[in-house]
């Protein structure tokens, strides 16, 4: 999946430093990871740490680090003592926590004192009686807050005027948000995202895969997803409620159907990353075996933060170019959602240099386990991606 407009992720900045680390040039490490050759330069000469070490003996800078690709993570003298020079590397997790100390910063707006606000409050209200639009007194008057703050204090009845003084706000009715179902903070100890980036840091050549479920009638069947961010190759498994029973039991059986090739499911899937959907409550289903031990490590992303598991999100997109959404999936049975990822999975992928999602899995793994797991290869001028795929299946 291209990278490209959009923040660099945690799992970007350690194939980075991984590629870094096997002597990769910047073009290189772009193409990898689907961004510009000069946002990886960029990104590298931003966050190097310089660490003066005590085999340090000389201020000089490294003649190698005036070039690309500016540090020390693929020199073959690093770990040395006969390197007399101070070592700039580049650490994905030093970069990680820069960047979101960045973010906060960027994001945090100037808090105003009791004298300030009242002031504000003062100018912006005769200004809305005036018949002046809230953008128009700001900026009019060079108030530091924003249009969006305004709203918001005006809704908890802070300012002397109210909706019925806006000319528009009184149009609209409130958006209704439905009350999300989340998971308990005790069962999310030692798996919060926090934990996640940390274990990954830690073990950045585990294999990571996400977990999600798609929605169609609410109370019908739902789908539930488990992607391999590797090779972008889904499989998914029909459940008949959105239920923390049932989403157990079908990772359950799909366990036993990793068994029966004579595979682990925890060795071919040590580290399950899903959101906070109360069908995930049944954690210890998914961490251990059929026989109750454990054998994969499963964390949750932080609440409404779809971002966190792009690679799933993503592919989700494909999937609605079948069934858009608002559909019912409750006419479907397992071998109809195994057909619609079989096309999915048949999918020829520019980051696979023009391969499928399928043969990537086969390459990586077996074309058995596909098998298997329900999927099967289209051919290629096969494929069906519109809802014109459901109507050959009814």
């Amino acid at each position: 999946m291209s990278t490209k407009n959009r923040h660099m992720s945690l799992q970007d900045r350690i194939e980075i430093q991984e590629c870094l680390s096997k002597g990769m040039t910047f073009k290189a490490i772009a193409n990898r990871i689907g961004k510009n050759q000069t946002t990886i330069s960029r990104e590298v000469k931003l966050h190097l740490q310089v660490n003066r070490n005590s085999f340090a003996r000389t201020d000089d800078v490294c003649p190698k680090l005036l070039k690309a690709p500016f540090v020390c993570n693929g020199c073959s003298k690093r770990n040395r003592s006969n390197c007399p020079y101070t070592r700039q590397v580049y650490s994905a997790k030093y970069a990680q926590k820069q960047c979101e100390e960045t973010l906060v910063e960027a994001r945090s707006g100037i808090a105003l004192g009791k004298e300030e606000f009242y002031e504000t409050e003062k100018i912006i209200s005769e200004a809305v009686k005036k018949g002046q639009h809230i953008y128009h007194a700001i900026k009019a008057n060079e108030l530091p807050v924003s249009v969006a703050t305004v709203y918001r204090h005006i809704n908890k009845q802070y300012y002397t005027i109210g909706l019925i003084d806006l000319p528009r706000a009184v149009k609209f009715k409130p958006r209704k948000s439905a009350k999300k179902e989340s998971i308990p903070n005790c069962l999310k100890k030692g798996r919060s995202y926090q934990d996640f980036i940390e274990y990954i840091t830690d073990n950045p050549d585990v294999p990571i895969f996400e977990l999600d479920t798609v929605i169609g009638r609410i109370g019908g069947k739902v789908i539930m997803t488990l992607h391999f961010i590797n090779c972008d190759f889904m499989i998914v498994l029909l459940l008949e409620n959105k239920t923390a029973l049932e989403a157990a039991n079908k990772i359950q059986e799909l366990k036993t159907k990793f068994n029966s090739l004579g595979t682990n499911f925890g060795d071919l899937v040590p580290v399950l990353l899903t959101d906070n959907g109360s069908e995930f409550s049944f954690v210890h289903k998914f961490e251990n075996d059929v026989n109750g031990n454990p054998e994969t490590k499963l964390f949750f992303c932080e609440p409404s933060s779809p971002q966190e598991k792009p690679h799933i999100e993503k592919n989700h997109t494909l999937f609605r170019d079948i069934v858009p959404s608002g559909s019912s999936f409750d006419e479907f049975t397992q071998d109809t959602v195994n057909l619609i990822f079989s096309h999915i999975n048949s999918v020829k992928r520019k980051q696979f240099n023009g391969k499928s999602s399928f043969e990537m899995v086969s390459f990586y793994y077996s074309t058995e386990l596909a098998s298997v797991l329900g999927i099967s290869q289209i051919d290629p001028k096969d494929v069906i991606q519109s809802p014109k795929l459901l109507k050959n299946i009814y």
